[in-house]
């Protein structure tokens, strides 16, 4: 039975496919949620990584088929393809049992803002390193998730919560954090020159909610580090919720994001850590 309800949820960064993905935290997410809209903002399959290996639970499968059972139970399900899986992108305009593709969206919450949703790749041209850092960047980045699986099933069987190690290994790198910052300052740029009130996407799993430019960024987050989405409640109000271990006793129920909080640092805003 469903523990949240609410108009909106945006989530993004699943990497369906590989052993990264948190598809257990995921699909309890997803059963225990009823919303109107649900948008699947990139990166829900790891295409890139799937043509190397393929690692596929039941989980994973389960979190599909809940998807199409929300969609087909009334829900408004939008799929924006990503840059892991943009081959979907050639299906923009279709619909699948109820999933509508689209290359990206517009949001109109409650309160009556215009939000522009997309998976936030576009941005990559502008905010990248050249090639031979990227390259040496993703090849540390896919270490460090590989020493976050194991460090996390060590967590397990000593009964601690997941935590990533690699979300906490990259914030505190500089470069990592000016790039993001980079990204978010572009993301902004891009809702003020399309007149939009802000921007929501994911991409760079660094969840958020800020006013960057006059408008309104949030970042939903990822379901490979955070387990983290955005939701938007019945009044308008945009909020991100981490999705922990204990979800079946103790779901966080983070504040309302208003005008004055939008500038607090996001564990302020949320009342979690989700580094």
């Amino acid at each position: 039975m469903a523990t949240i309800e609410c108009r909106s949820i945006f989530i993004s960064d699943v990497h369906l496919g590989t052993r990264e993905c948190r598809a257990e935290y995921l699909l309890d997410f997803l059963e225990s949620s009823q919303c109107d809209h649900l948008y699947l903002v990139g990166d829900i399959f790891d295409l890139w990584s799937m043509r190397r290996r393929v690692y596929w639970s039941a989980e994973h499968s389960a979190v599909i088929q809940v998807i199409l059972d929300k969609a087909q139970s009334g829900t408004r399900v939008i799929y924006i393809p990503g840059n892991h899986d943009g081959a979907l992108r050639v299906f923009a305009g279709t619909e699948f049992q109820g999933v509508k593709v689209r290359l990206d969206a517009e949001h109109l919450t409650a309160d009556g803002r215009r939000f522009l949703v997309s998976h936030g790749d576009e941005f990559d041209a502008l905010v990248k390193h050249n090639r031979l850092v990227k390259a040496l960047g993703d090849g540390a980045y896919q270490a460090l998730l590989r020493l976050n699986r194991h460090y996390n099933r060590w967590r397990g069987y000593m009964g601690h919560p997941y935590w990533s190690l690699s979300a906490h290994v990259k914030g505190r790198v500089t470069k990592a954090r000016r790039y993001m910052r980079r990204f978010e300052e572009a993301a902004a740029r891009e809702a003020v020159r399309r007149d939009y009130d802000g921007y929501i996407c994911g991409h760079i799993h660094k969840a958020g909610i800020e006013s960057i430019q006059g408008v309104l960024y949030c970042n939903d987050g990822d379901w490979v580090e955070h387990c983290t989405a955005l939701t938007e409640d019945f009044q308008g109000n945009l909020h991100l919720l981490h999705w922990s271990d204990h979800t079946r006793t103790e779901v966080i129920q983070p504040v309302p994001v208003t005008a004055a909080a939008a500038d607090l640092p996001l564990a302020a805003r949320i009342g979690v850590s989700i580094s």
